[in-house]
């Protein structure tokens, strides 16, 4: 476990000065009301770019039918390669604005940065990807907002950076974040990153926010993203988050990574099988 100071510079996100599991509650009004945290196990599964209106709307049909409680969908792509696809961006705000109307499940989409936030009136969670988790205009910004935020640890950063970055959100008056684990860069070439599985009790720990795990990101590869989900519900964590495409073949962005709609639906039967061997600290 990673050494600390003896002044914790994390105040607001210390479980020793928040002893309860906080619980985030996303969306709402028009759409179903739902908890992470505390007990409350969400799962979350979308594509990882929308592409059109009918390949998000199709998507999100089948994931909420399945077990899916919330919608994910990139309109805003970083990719490594300035040459790949980099999303839709407010046209696909605006189809998964479409999709969270007819299936009414809250829904989560990437913001790059402070001069889109308008275009998220339709989005019930912000997301703020591992690139930007020390993007700290960003968080501010997101911490002076109401909405919910997803924010992934950065594939270099450490449990404590993690949460000082948590800190930059809750500290602007948004008490409202939710830690997920995606993988870390290590020396192994045979997955996209590597799953840290222990920062999941170690967090628990260290922290009152929800934790949840991306097995797509962390692995990079479908035919792991089923084990490694299975593995972090096992350890205790409040969520997965896993990527879903119709074709994934055809995807156009992290083909190799996503689920089809088949595998989704078998994958979410697991996890309702194994929550109830989840790891609960006594």
């Amino acid at each position: 476990m990673e050494k600390e100071t003896n002044k914790r510079q994390y105040l607001l996100a210390d479980r020793k000065s928040h002893p309860q599991d906080s619980v985030i509650e996303i969306g709402g009004g028009d759409v179903e009301s739902v908890k992470i945290g505390g007990g409350n196990f969400r799962i979350i599964a979308g594509p990882c770019s929308i592409e059109s209106e009918e390949q998000i709307i199709e998507t999100a049909k089948s994931v909420a039918a399945s077990g899916a409680g919330l919608i994910r969908g990139g309109a805003y792509k970083p990719r490594t390669s300035p040459y790949t696809f980099q999303g839709l961006g407010k046209e696909g705000l605006d189809y998964l604005a479409k999709a969270r109307s007819i299936v009414k499940k809250p829904v989560v989409s990437e913001i790059l940065g402070t001069e889109h936030l308008s275009e998220y009136e339709n989005v019930d969670m912000f997301q703020v990807g591992a690139r930007n988790m020390q993007n700290y205009e960003l968080l501010r910004a997101l911490g002076r907002q109401k909405k919910p935020v997803l924010l992934k640890r950065g594939m270099s950063a450490t449990l404590r950076e993690l949460l000082l970055s948590a800190e930059y959100i809750l500290s602007e008056g948004n008490p409202n974040v939710i830690l997920c684990e995606r993988g870390i860069r290590a020396f192994g070439h045979y997955t996209r990153n590597t799953l840290d599985l222990s920062a999941i009790p170690v967090l628990k720990e260290m922290t009152h926010l929800p934790v949840i795990v991306d097995p797509s990101h962390a692995t990079g590869r479908a035919e792991l993203v089923a084990p490694m989900a299975l593995a972090a519900v096992a350890a205790g964590a409040d969520g997965i988050m896993t990527e879903v495409h119709p074709d994934p073949a055809k995807a156009l962005s992290d083909g190799m990574q996503a689920l089809n709609l088949a595998e989704f639906a078998e994958l979410a039967k697991q996890i309702e099988a194994i929550r109830p061997f989840a790891y609960r600290k006594k």
